[in-house]
């Protein structure tokens, strides 16, 4: 007797509403976070969150915007360096109350130091050189020489990058370590067996300076044998791992309580597709040592604005971070620490598969072990396929087989499709890209309904009734995934295979109960895709969380040029085939009327979500749009200038500075007034405080001819000033030597960028071998106004050019808004003022959607 199929109602209502279930509480247990706790007396053994964010929020908002080089920078690090201080008057008194002695000591001192290094980012060769910068560290240990032997380096920065207050980012971290530290030292039969260094680095978002100055200078370095990276570029949501460079690393996590993290985001990082990097990259390649990085990453809206507020920081997130970093410290400093056997262990791209699930388990396994498990995988389902097929010979075998992948494929290049038409007619015929900006779930509704049409529309082509597809579908997808899992694995040791395996594997026990309970060879029970469809949603819900976290706030920090709106098109379809691999096979079940029908309601879906979306707000207070402000002033030609940048493909950017250019500038004074485009390339040194990252910027200036009639706004320009020391020209050998001095004081963040054939220089032994534009960019501490860089470069050809152009230019210390709020009026130039109006104009006109960076830089030419 045949098998009778349910009709497409009781099917749905079989399957949908137990989805829709398990796919809200597996995304309610991806975000679940720990209650926070509150104060706690000091020998409280537990982490509190409200010790946590009392250190955030002193850093952020009594001491403010912490640039490098700013008088707040400058305080943070007293302030740092008297916290610390502190705890070891604190550590000493505990180990004097003991009766029988602990083995306890807790060291700290102040690192200073200068240094230069080359910092190559986004495709661009950089040259970094700073001037006594500082950090603070802590070393905790038992106070033995072999107890210092071997250290775990745990990190996060003080300082904040221009314009934020830094309260996450990294303020957040900060005070992680030191609720961290006052846990342990009061945990009383806590003695460890190796070393913790704390590293407050002060010097992170110059480029890394502070950890630069720390892994070549500090003696302490050498004994570092694994790094713990705190970082945070959101404010809600639990921590990431999202990078572990050995599997040691990897199994260290697997200790945490709180574990969230996947192969999957550290291949993804790894691959430089996201243009972010982190201390990290320092400890790796000064000290050559394996570590972990993870990162507050949920709503990153408020990353690098002036937002990151201990406000906007969701309650647990603290907590979350802390409990798994202090389960990391605890680990590594017990007495089967792995930490002495990482003295060999360089940093490298772990053989080993991992995955938390539902930030409650974590599994892990090593490449041998899945390579084992996928290829028996494979060969089972082979087995399975074959066995149940009732083809009569071979090539009607094969043949099933390639109809079934036929489908699954046109069904796959069928959803991108669709998802990318609409994304096309969004940008080009409605002008409304990035209409999903401001929530990370939107693109599922705007992208779901066309990418569901498009895999659709091919199976109009391919249901017929003298052939049943459903079976084979299903048959074609297991021995895909499979198949797929052991080529990644095997072949390109790509650990993120373990996602397909996760697909093919209960798909392959549906299929296999299936068999055993069918009627008819092509009979498929309603339960398979139940058993065989619930692990792929979970998972599948999980991967979009995590990659809609990163990538669509992302989006508004790409570019104009960037396709943001196919890529987060794209990354829809795919993460949607992924998690939903049976709509295919489903859709064959119920022949080619309903899947037609099906076809026509989710076009209509799609008509309905465009029209939607092109009314919705690409940006609000909550999800702000990124605007670049830099009123300039050129010492050479004497000009001040407003320079407006965006760095988002959305439309509305062009409207927004012509308003600010007809508010605050003077176009009627003449042409050479009005707003203009400008072109941003290597040589365009208004931006140039920004560079690299000004390459992704979409920039517009205006004269502001009122500044320069104004003798008041206009200190000591010359003070300010690149000079030739040292010269020396050797005209037989073709070269010139001479050391470029840099003398800005009340200017930070200095940049000088030239072109020449460097043969040799103090930055470093391997400068290009050919004429080419070089950058240098500075950071120093606060007060500190020269600097020098060495350089031996060849004489150029052409005999008219007399001297060494340099373009120079930095950021006015005393002028950035609000990090210079606090000043009273008499202490405000017109520079500092005009800023100040440009924010009080956006917040009012714009209700809060423009988060802006503004700043005035000083610069000009010099030929030397």
């Amino acid at each position: 007797m045949a098998y009778k199929k349910w009709g497409l109602l009781p099917s749905l209502l079989m399957i949908v509403p137990l989805h829709v279930c398990m796919l809200w509480w597996a995304v309610t247990k991806h975000y679940a976070l720990p209650v926070p706790i509150g104060p706690v007396a000091q020998d409280d053994l537990r982490p509190s969150e409200f010790h946590i964010l009392a250190v955030a929020e002193h850093l952020s908002a009594k001491i403010g915007y912490r640039t490098v080089g700013t008088k707040e920078h400058a305080e943070g690090d007293a302030w740092m360096l008297g916290q610390v201080q502190k705890i070891a008057k604190e550590c000493e008194s505990i180990v004097r109350q003991v009766r029988v002695g602990r083995h306890l000591e807790c060291e700290v001192w102040r690192q200073e130091g200068s240094g230069k290094h080359r910092f190559d980012i986004m495709g661009y060769r950089l040259y970094k050189t700073y001037v006594n910068l500082s950090n603070i560290i802590v070393r905790i240990s038992n106070g033995t020489a072999a107890g210092k032997e071997h250290a775990v380096l745990v990190n996060s920065h003080i300082d904040s990058t221009p314009p934020s207050p830094g309260a996450a980012d990294d303020a957040l971290p900060v005070g992680v370590m030191l609720e961290c530290i006052r846990v342990l030292i009061h945990t009383k039969d806590w003695e460890p067996s190796n070393a913790i260094i704390f590293l407050f680095n002060n010097a992170e978002e110059s480029l890394q300076d502070g950890s630069h100055l720390y892994s070549t200078q500090d003696p302490t370095a050498k004994t570092v044998r694994a790094v713990i990276n705190l970082e945070a570029a959101g404010t809600r949501g639990p921590e990431l791992l999202f990078q572990a460079t050995s599997e040691e690393m990897v199994k260290a996590y697997s200790k945490v309580p709180r574990p969230y993290g996947t192969v999957l985001a550290n291949d993804i990082f790894s691959s430089g597709i996201i243009l972010s990097d982190t201390d990290f990259r320092q400890f790796e390649q000064y000290l050559n040592v394996t570590g972990v990085d993870m990162a507050i990453v949920g709503h990153s809206y408020f990353y690098h604005t002036q937002k990151d507020l201990v406000e906007y920081i969701e309650p647990g997130v603290a907590q979350h971070m802390a409990e798994n970093t202090l389960a990391l410290l605890l680990h590594f400093t017990g007495s089967s620490s792995p930490l002495p056997s990482l003295i060999e262990t360089a940093p490298h791209k772990p053989r080993i598969a991992y995955f938390s699930i539902l930030g409650t388990w974590f599994f892990t396994y090593s490449f041998s072990s899945a390579s084992a498990m996928y290829t028996s995988l494979f060969v089972a389902a082979v087995t399975l396929v074959w066995g149940a097929s009732d083809a009569p010979t071979n090539f009607n075998f094969v043949k099933q087989q390639l109809r079934g992948l036929r489908n699954l494929l046109t069904g796959l290049v069928g959803a991108l499709m669709g998802a990318n038409i609409v994304a096309l007619f969004m940008t080009m015929v409605l002008g409304k890209a990035l209409s999903w900006f401001s929530r990370e779930w939107l693109p599922l509704v705007l992208y779901g309904p066309p990418a569901i049409a498009g895999a659709l529309v091919p199976q109009l082509f391919f249901i017929h009734p003298a052939h049943q597809d459903e079976s084979s579908i299903l048959s074609s997808l297991l021995l895909l995934y499979s198949f797929l899992s052991v080529i990644l694995q095997s072949i390109f040791e790509l650990g993120s295979a373990s996602f397909l395996f996760l697909v093919a594997l209960p798909l392959f026990l549906a299929l296999m109960l299936n068999t055993m309970q069918r009627k008819q060879p092509e009979d498929v029970h309603l339960r398979t895709y139940v058993l065989a469809g619930l692990v792929p949603l979970i998972v599948g819900g999980e991967v979009w969380c995590g990659t809609a976290d990163v990538f669509v706030p992302l989006t508004g920090r790409m570019g104009e040029k960037a396709p943001a709106e196919f890529i987060i098109a794209s990354m829809t379809a795919l993460i949607g085939f992924y998690a939903f691999p049976l709509a295919i096979p489903f859709s064959h079940r119920f022949g080619r009327k309903i899947t037609l029908v099906a076809t026509v309601l989710f076009t209509a879906l799609s008509v309905t979500a465009m029209g939607i979306m092109s009314l919705h707000p690409q940006f609000d207070a909550m999800h702000p749009k990124r605007l670049y402000v830099i009123q300039s002033e050129n010492i050479t030609t004497g000009e001040f200038h407003l320079n407006f940048a965006g760095a988002d493909s959305s439309p509305g950017l062009l409207s927004l500075v012509n308003d600010l250019a007809q508010t605050f500038g003077e176009s009627n004074r003449g042409p050479e007034y009005a707003l203009s485009p400008v072109e941003m390339n290597d040589w365009n040194g208004d931006w140039d405080t920004l560079y690299p990252f000004s390459a992704f910027l979409t920039p517009y200036q205006i004269r502001l001819p009122e500044l320069e009639s104004m003798d008041s706004s206009r200190r000591d320009v010359n003070s300010f000033k690149v000079t030739a020391v040292n010269n020396i020209i050797d005209t037989q050998a073709g070269t010139r030597s001479l050391t470029l001095r840099v003398d800005h004081p009340g200017v930070i963040w200095t940049v000088i960028a030239f072109d020449a054939h460097v043969l040799k220089w103090s930055l470093d032994d391997n400068p290009p071998q050919h004429l080419a534009r070089h950058h240098i960019k500075e950071a120093s501490f606060y007060g500190v106004d020269t600097w020098t860089v060495d350089l031996v470069i060849k004489l150029p050809t052409n005999a008219d050019e007399t001297g060494l152009k340099v373009n120079f230019v930095g950021t006015k210390e005393a002028v950035q808004w609000p990090a210079k709020k606090s000043l009273k009026d008499s202490e405000r130039g017109a520079d500092l003022r005009l800023l100040g109006q440009i924010h009080s104009w956006l917040d009012l006109h714009t209700e809060g959607a423009v988060d802006a960076l503004l700043f005035g830089t000083l610069g000009g030419v010099s030929v030397v």
